[in-house]
């Protein structure tokens, strides 16, 4: 029995060597897939995509009317109808002079990072030439930076506005706050999960929506279903129609037109979102707009909630001052290769060997036991590394060989104590010496396990990420060797 508990823990520790180093590999479609997770390694290890933002130097043609008020249109005109208009065509700078600010360049540097904050891309570098106003961005390279890259520069200009007119009634000055709501439903026509982008408005804002719901309302013809085939009358039988019939002073008759139902447009940077109008009002300072319709499927779900992730991004962190274009965006490989990482791993190992080889020699089958567990650890870490998402820099490399170095003085003080005790020949007296040993080891750890808890919470990826890495290091070299290399030892120990 004590040699098939020995061997069943040994073929356990193989497996997982073996998970870890070589991977789990399915045939997907017409070829092999490895499907254990990926490291998820930091810029420096990774590369990086930089971005260069550059102050926009283009200028728009505004038209503007007799007293130099801008001119709306629904269509571009020509030459000869702004002419005929009596109007005139200025050709205007995006950004004036004036706004060209050291104090607008850093309060756009700000905006960004809100922005890269908000959508959560974690490791992220900005930097600003205050002369120029350049901005360089560097950020990881995944499925989602193409849309990270693509609100860097949106202006974010928020404006709700008569649909009619063209008056604004509300605009960024009147956002509290803007986030994404989930909302499920499960009525038979429609089924799923709803994203909603919701607005939340001040105190001023709240104000304006109410007003603005109360004027902007659908009429009873907006909202009734009769029509006049489903109450068997026509327009001759009733008194509605969509013109009423008026005396005038000289007693004809003439024709007015029901008054239309007033509606509103949302724009964001001038693009419009939505027209529409009320169902009642708003009087508690919240519009929430549905991104997309209920649904099931997984992949529509996370386009919904990726657009409306980066719409409260934008409106959320507020408008930039300048308008900025993407000057550079392109990819850069790391200086740190996967032959150097390799190297690395290769000196590593032979250390390890070497190490593996010197407990063989002083604790001869314990020091082999100890070497097959040790080899355990090291692939169970790098598997907890793995699918606990956590970012691998040069740093964390750092923290991984900490590690390993204070797993082998661990286990090498367990087994200095098992060797002084051996002369006893009593399960009970290894038991103490193996507790015995966590005791003095850990308690030497403190200050240690205190600096990592605190490097773990650092908004700094470098730093964080050498808190994490040694944070399951030292859980694991706790929890592992209890479980598996002290058992091992124990079980060899029984008579």
């Amino acid at each position: 029995m004590k040699k098939i508990k020995i061997i069943t823990m040994i073929v356990l520790i193989i497996l997982i060597a073996m998970v870890s180093f070589f991977g789990v590999y399915t045939q997907v479609q017409n070829r092999m897939e490895n499907q254990v997770r990926e490291y998820a390694l930091d810029m420096d290890l990774d590369g990086a995509r930089y971005v260069r933002l550059s102050v926009n130097k283009e200028s728009t043609d505004v038209i503007k009317d007799a007293e130099g008020n801008e001119v709306e249109t629904d269509e571009e005109m020509t030459d000869e109808q702004i002419a005929e208009n009596g109007y005139t065509k200025e050709s205007v700078p995006n950004n004036s002079e004036d706004v060209l600010t050291v104090e607008n360049y850093e309060k756009t540097k700000k905006i960004i990072a809100e922005r890269l904050e908000t959508q959560v891309v974690g490791e992220y570098e900005i930097s600003l030439d205050n002369e120029t106003g350049y901005i360089l961005v560097q950020i990881p390279e995944n499925t989602h930076t193409d849309t990270f890259v693509s609100n860097m520069n949106t202006v974010g200009k928020f404006e709700i506005i008569d649909a009619s007119t063209k008056e604004v009634l509300m605009d960024n000055n009147d956002i509290k706050k803007v986030n994404v709501m989930y909302g499920s439903d499960s009525t038979t026509s429609t089924s799923g999960t709803t994203v909603y982008l919701n607005i939340e408005f001040n105190k001023q804002g709240t104000e304006k929506l109410e007003n603005i719901s109360n004027t902007y309302v659908k009429t009873e013809e907006d909202t009734t279903n009769t029509t006049a085939e489903d109450t068997n009358t026509t327009a001759e039988d009733t008194n509605t129609a969509e013109t009423e019939n008026t005396t005038t002073e000289d007693g004809t008759s003439a024709e007015t037109d029901t008054p239309e139902a007033k509606e509103i447009t949302m724009k964001i940077d001038d693009e419009e979102i939505m027209t529409t109008s009320f169902d009642e009002p708003i009087e508690n300072g919240r519009l929430q707009l549905s991104m997309g319709t209920a649904t099931t499927d997984v992949g529509t779900l996370q386009d919904n909630i990726s657009r409306a992730t980066s719409i409260a991004s934008v409106l959320d962190s507020g408008n930039l001052p300048i308008q900025y274009d993407i000057a550079l965006n392109e990819y850069v490989l790391s200086d740190i290769t996967n032959t150097h990482i390799e190297y690395l791993a290769l000196a590593v190992g032979i250390v390890l060997l070497i190490g593996f080889i010197i407990l063989i020699v002083r604790y001869r089958v314990n020091g082999l036991l100890s070497a097959i567990a040790f080899i355990g650890l090291i692939s169970l870490y790098l598997l907890v590394i793995r699918y606990t998402n956590v970012s691998v820099s040069i740093q964390g490399i750092v923290g991984i060989i900490v590690t390993i170095i204070l797993n082998y003085i661990f286990v090498n003080k367990i087994l200095l104590t098992i060797k002084k005790s051996e002369n006893n020949k009593k399960l009970a007296t290894i038991k103490e010496g193996i507790k015995e040993s966590y005791k003095e080891f850990f308690m030497k750890l403190i200050p240690i396990c205190i600096s990592v808890i605190v490097f773990c919470f650092i908004n700094w990826t470098t730093i964080s990420s050498f808190g994490m890495v040694m944070f399951w290091g030292i859980t694991l070299i706790a929890l592992y060797n209890y479980l598996i290399t002290a058992t091992m030892l124990k079980v060899k120990a029984e008579k």
